[in-house]
């Protein structure tokens, strides 16, 4: 079966206005967006030039992110047959625009800090365009809109899916205004890509969303195809690029062999090209080595629209659909001095010329680093067989908890105690460098940690996946803290470099090299589910292992007010695990993604997942216990949900509420799974835990359940 990747409708908002027609004028006479800060008051004397969405209209208290992801979306789906299999958004800020305000006024009313998670803008699409499938988050910074894409092409390419929303979306804030200035990455003038005397970037704001959608061939509504993707890490220093662009230069190179395209057969590339000094020259360096003579031409929009960081890949993307179906090269707006060392010609003004494939860069903080192939619906085609995605065997696995690692964990509850807790912020990085921890925080050193003890059972990992549902609350907090102590006078660079929730994960890539995809979700209770869900669709791109990890911390100021039922209850809690996994391997400990729906609007959810898991019989025969999830911010429905399925089942085995034992936090699922992995190697579950003495898993698996919001299940089975 032949599953081809059709872009059938496309969104966008930015400075340059609002919806396709309005992008594909501004472009095509090189208007630019570009004006000093109105949105919130700057402390500068004079305010920095942003990529300001001027007209847009403030809907009640629902965040300014959500806000454009929803414009988009809806124009994105104007002319769908009806609501998308999947939604997968790519976020750096979530709802931090209105958090930001909060924290400042010291407002202390959980209620409004609802909408701050990265998730919650899937979450308020899904709701209202009625998504009942997956709806995944991703934040890996600036590149997070560009690998959301690429996560969607392959769930449609694994039959997971027959059509995704995909995109990105991202609000001006004080967080990145600042930040980015903190950096002095910030051009006073405006951003200048690829000129000779270009002094930083412009940040901006916008959303754009793609419709994805599978067939044989191209229909009717049919813009572009999408031919490829290639995901890549750095693995080289928290913000900086590798000089060379090793990294550029791999995501580019994996997206043209996953198109099955020359770089002769490009057209034109939509370059990320913020305008620092750095980046463009790391770009340009892997550009030159890719292209040779055979130069395409090339230009960024980030002059035009400032530099919208999580919607940045897909607002190329939606520009590389205009230029492919109207035939348009934008302008590269800023650029007037070549720049020797660059070796680049970027097109000056607007041009009308046959476009059929479109290479789009993306580059993020992390050293995450993305590219997509865009291409004519009818003069590019593009074969995709069905890619089957497999078990994980594990290799290796490691655990914190408040009772502190595996051994120590293990111990605890087989005592018959909780391991609920939080550990000792010294105790996270026991066994690491000091070198290496002296500046991070509590969740990049959890994460570390636990890479580090995984990993050394089996060997470095080509990929990470992480899932966070908070991402670093301490860095985030902090920044802020500093910013209004000072009276938005000063704020700290490396907070800020610390607080986009990819950080983690690019910080645990450094030390073993992980230059393959490095993946961050951030979907609240279901992050790890959703790392998990994300590794299974990229299991085809090497046969080495892969890390795949689920942590959160605890704040003491913040989370009671982003996360109050977690703390509602009982002493506060955090922690994680991580799993070293060899795709496609039969032997040992597999762990497996088996379900994920949104339950919200999804009346047969239940049922659907039974089915979906082969049956009563076959979950009666297969799993010893079943250990399940309900945040405690969805106990009433979870609780509802999981009656509904133990009376469809009948199932007589043990039934274990794990966040009793774990504790509240949005990544208890990952410590969840290590329990059960460990269960099935004692060949034994706690007493306390299962309420039965000496009772054994006697070679069957066992099933992880979260309810609520949304239903998952994996299994972990020997």
């Amino acid at each position: 079966m032949n599953r081809r990747v059709f872009i059938a409708g496309v969104g966008i908002i930015s400075a340059l206005g609002r919806g396709r027609r309005a992008h594909a004028e501004a472009l095509a006479r090189a208007a630019g967006g570009v004006k000093p800060l109105s949105l919130f008051p700057a402390s500068h004397p004079q305010p920095l030039p942003v990529g300001e969405i001027r007209a847009l209209e403030q809907a009640g208290t629902v965040p300014r992110t959500h806000q454009l992801a929803l414009i988009a979306a809806r124009e994105a789906l104007d002319h769908a047959d009806g609501p998308p299999d999947a939604i997968v958004l790519g976020v750096a800020g979530g709802g931090m625009s209105t958090t930001e305000v909060l924290l400042k006024e010291k407002i202390g009313d959980p209620s409004r800090y609802r909408d701050h998670a990265a998730g919650s803008v899937a979450a308020h699409i899904a709701r209202a365009v009625g998504c009942r499938g997956p709806v995944l988050t991703v934040s890996t910074a600036c590149s997070s809109g560009s690998v959301a894409l690429a996560m969607a092409m392959e769930m449609i390419r694994s039959g997971r899916a027959d059509s995704v929303l995909a995109g990105g979306a991202d609000a001006l804030c004080r967080l990145t205004y600042y930040g980015f200035h903190a950096l002095q990455l910030v051009d006073p003038v405006g951003a200048r890509p690829l000129d000779r005397n270009r002094r930083g970037m412009t940040v901006g704001e916008g959303a754009a969303m793609l419709l994805l959608t599978a067939a044989d061939t191209p229909g009717g509504d049919a813009l572009c195809e999408l031919l490829g993707a290639g995901l890549s890490c750095d693995a080289y220093h928290p913000a900086a690029p590798q000089p060379q662009g090793l990294g550029a230069l791999s995501a580019m190179r994996q997206a043209l062999d996953d198109a099955g395209v020359k770089p002769s057969e490009i057209d034109y590339i939509h370059l990320h090209g913020t305008g620092t000094i750095d980046n463009d020259l790391a770009e340009a360096r892997a550009v030159n080595a890719l292209f040779g003579r055979e130069m395409p031409l090339l230009s960024s929009t980030k002059g035009a629209t400032g530099h919208t960081l999580g919607a940045a890949g897909a607002m190329g993307a939606v520009i590389a659909a205009i230029g492919v179906h109207e035939g348009l090269v934008p302008a590269s707006r800023g650029y007037q001095n070549p720049d020797p060392e660059l070796n680049l010609a970027p097109v000056m003004a607007p041009l009308q010329t046959e476009v059929r494939r479109v290479l789009v860069n993306a580059f993020g903080f992390g050293g995450n680093n993305a590219s997509l192939v865009i291409g004519h619906p009818v003069q590019c085609r593009r074969i995709n067989p069905v890619r089957e995605t497999r078990p994980f065997s594990v290799r290796g696995m490691a655990v914190l908890t408040g009772a502190g690692d595996g051994p120590a964990t293990m111990a605890r509850l087989f005592a018959g105690d909780s391991v609920k807790g939080v550990l000792n912020y010294e105790a996270l990085a026991t066994h690491l460098p000091q070198r290496t921890v002296r500046r991070l925080k509590r969740l990049p050193r959890m994460v570390l940690t636990l890479a580090a003890a995984a990993v050394a059972a089996g060997g470095p990992p080509h990929a990470i996946f992480l899932g966070t549902g908070w991402g670093p609350l301490s860095e985030a907090y902090d920044f802020l803290t500093k910013l209004y102590e000072s009276g938005e006078q000063f704020s700290s660079p490396t907070d800020f470099i610390g607080s986009v929730h990819n950080a983690p994960a690019g910080q645990a890539a450094m030390p073993v090299q992980a230059t393959g995809p490095n993946i961050t979700l951030s979907g609240g209770d279901y992050s790890f589910e959703q790392a998990l869900l994300t590794a299974s669709l990229f299991q085809h791109v090497s046969a080495r292992p892969i890390l795949l990890v689920g942590a959160d911390e605890h704040h003491p100021a913040f989370a009671p007010l982003i996360e109050p039922a977690a703390v509602r209850d009982g002493p506060p809690a955090d922690g994680g695990a991580a799993f070293l996994l060899k795709p496609g391997e039969t032997e040992g400990m597999r762990i497996s993604s088996l379900f994920f729906a949104h339950a919200r609007q999804h009346p047969q959810v239940i049922p659907d997942a039974i089915a979906h898991l082969g049956g009563a019989e076959r979950i009666m025969d297969r799993y010893a216990a079943i250990f399940f999830g309900i945040p405690a911010a969805y106990e009433a429905s979870g609780r509802l949900q999981l009656r509904e399925f133990l009376d469809a089942v009948r199932f007589g085995g043990a039934v274990v509420d794990y966040r009793r034992w774990t504790g509240e936090f949005a990544s208890a699922s990952a410590v969840a799974t290590f329990l059960a992995a460990q269960c099935i190697q004692h060949d034994e579950i706690p007493q306390q835990m299962c309420g039965r003495e000496g009772y054994s898993p006697d070679g069957r698996g066992i099933l992880l359940l979260n309810l609520g919001e949304f239903v998952t299940a994996l299994e972990t089975v020997p």
